[in-house]
């Protein structure tokens, strides 16, 4: 009798002391780790699934090359666009979008180029391509440095070499803001990363281009594709999406805020039901309301409700009496 409770016993909790020792790798970008965002998360996941998560914080490009060789269980990056191409590529599985934030535009404090007059952010990069103001760059294929280029296409052209006035250092986030303030440059940055140095660090720089669409700023999560690598520890990986996207996460992401109060991520799992990014023509009822829960510390952020019963965030577009309405992703009404 006493053998078979044994058995029974040991049975019953051999799952659990399997899965108490286990790790998992995941590539993440630089912004989670000089925020300190994960510092933040990562104990919590731990403490509740017993698996350990070891990350290697590179850019958003890197991280995702990590992926795609199978030198990692999964990614935390923020490059929505090439993430949803690699997952339709097979290089990827289970995608689930968790937060948001947005990127700014730093400069210095004088604001030469006079970038706080520009409407779009756009307009913004043609007026330092005007006046051949120093522009630092992260050119590290980073999901920032994607989006920087993003802009410069839609400026009208992209930098290169040749420009004296443009300066690609290929660092990380923060470094990049440090070089920008020391040479009196300008440079683009996550909000996230720009909150967690200003209070600790004298940074002769100031935020003079923000509130744009374009500089919408999601993170997305997801496992590298086991059948293309079969050494993917897959179930542990997906215990660590689920809990991302889960209540629990997501209460813990919204929590998260740096030492003056600021939050630095705004969690938006919900989302996920959401078919992606879609371009609506002349909305109509359109009413514009403030979503404190959601919305980004610089109150910009605003959600408008259209006809067919959901919230999609936009910054200030209501205001500008546009007939086109970009629409990055959609909060149902009740998560807000």
């Amino acid at each position: 009798m006493k053998k078979i409770l044994f058995l029974f016993l040991f049975f019953l909790l051999l799952p659990a002391a399997m899965q108490a020792g286990e790790s998992i790798k995941c590539g993440s970008t630089t912004s989670t780790r000089n925020s300190r965002l994960l510092d933040y998360l990562l104990p919590l996941f731990t403490a509740d699934s017993g698996i350990d998560v070891q990350i290697i914080a590179v850019g958003t490009g890197a991280a995702l090359t990590l992926g795609k060789k199978g030198d990692v269980d999964c990614v935390l990056v923020h490059a929505r666009d090439l993430e949803v191409q690699l997952v339709q590529e097979g290089y990827f599985v289970d995608r689930k979008e968790i937060m948001y934030n947005d990127f700014i535009i730093l400069g210095p404090k004088n604001d030469p180029a006079e970038l706080k007059d520009a409407k779009r952010v756009s307009d913004g990069f043609r007026k330092i391509l005007d006046k051949g103001a120093l522009f630092v760059s992260r050119g590290d294929n980073s999901g920032t440095h994607m989006r920087e280029n993003k802009i410069w296409n839609a400026a009208g052209k992209r930098p290169t070499g040749e420009d004296k006035w443009y300066l690609s250092v290929g660092q990380g986030m923060s470094k990049t803001i440090r070089i920008a303030s020391e040479k009196r440059g300008y440079t683009i940055a996550d909000r996230g990363t720009w909150l967690s140095m200003q209070d600790k660090e004298k940074l002769d720089l100031a935020i003079v281009l923000d509130g744009d669409s374009a500089l919408f700023n999601q993170y997305g999560v997801m496992i590298v594709n086991p059948e293309t690598h079969p050494h993917v520890k897959y179930h542990a990986a997906g215990k660590f999406v689920d809990w991302l996207a889960s209540a629990t996460g997501q209460q813990a992401i919204g929590a998260f805020k740096d030492n003056s109060g600021n939050i630095l991520f705004t969690p938006n799992a919900d989302c996920n039901r959401s078919p992606g990014s879609t371009r609506l023509r002349k909305p109509r009822s359109v009413i514009v309301y403030q979503c404190t829960p959601r919305a980004l510390p610089t109150g910009r952020l605003r959600f408008v409700r259209l006809s067919f019963g959901v919230i999609a965030p936009l910054y200030d577009k209501a205001q500008t009496g546009e007939d086109e309405v970009l629409v990055n992703d959609y909060c149902r009404l009740n998560h807000c």
